[in-house]
């Protein structure tokens, strides 16, 4: 429970958690803005991001750690570290040059793949990452989300039989 407060201290002094009138990526309005790009850019931030990611996942049964670009790719990367897990790069479209790929990273058939996200409203986005390990042959069960804004990710994730992890939730402020 240490390192929960420890990052919701975190976030709170690093103003990460906005107060006013934001439309959201989805569209939605709402009174308050979770403004992840601030914290995956602070270091302190990012390592004890990581640091509660490691600590949680099952190394022993973890071949790969993955996200949606662009929000998640720092987190991912300092999970890899921490974890000495390869990582990989989800895009949001095929790439139209060079190999074309939607992941980057060598995932391979049968691959127990991690995926993570800065920030979850109803998980649409994380899900569409998710369908896209799984269509490239990887298996997601687990899925981590530093801030749940609390508006049906979870449920949506259960139905799905991914086990969505908030290492902290809006609730907690």
């Amino acid at each position: 429970m240490q390192n929960k407060e420890e990052l919701i201290k975190l976030l709170k002094e690093n103003e990460v958690i906005k107060f006013g009138d934001f439309t959201l990526s989805s569209g939605k309005k709402s009174s308050y803005y979770v403004d992840m790009k601030r914290a995956v850019t602070d270091p302190k931030i990012l390592s004890k991001v990581a640091k509660m990611i490691s600590e949680r996942l099952d190394k022993e049964k973890t071949d790969k750690i993955a996200g949606p670009a662009l929000g998640a790719i720092p987190i991912v990367t300092a999970v890899s570290l921490k974890s000495e897990i390869p990582m990989l790069m989800i895009r949001k479209a095929k790439k139209g040059y060079g190999t074309s790929k939607l992941i980057e990273g060598d995932l391979e058939d049968g691959d127990s793949v991690v995926v993570v996200e800065d920030v979850t409203t109803t998980g649409n986005s994380l899900m569409n990452a998710i369908k896209a390990v799984s269509k490239n042959g990887g298996v997601v069960k687990q899925a981590f989300v530093v801030v749940d804004r609390g508006e049906g990710a979870l449920e949506n994730f259960e139905k799905e039989g991914v086990a969505l992890k908030p290492l902290v939730s809006i609730k907690d402020f």
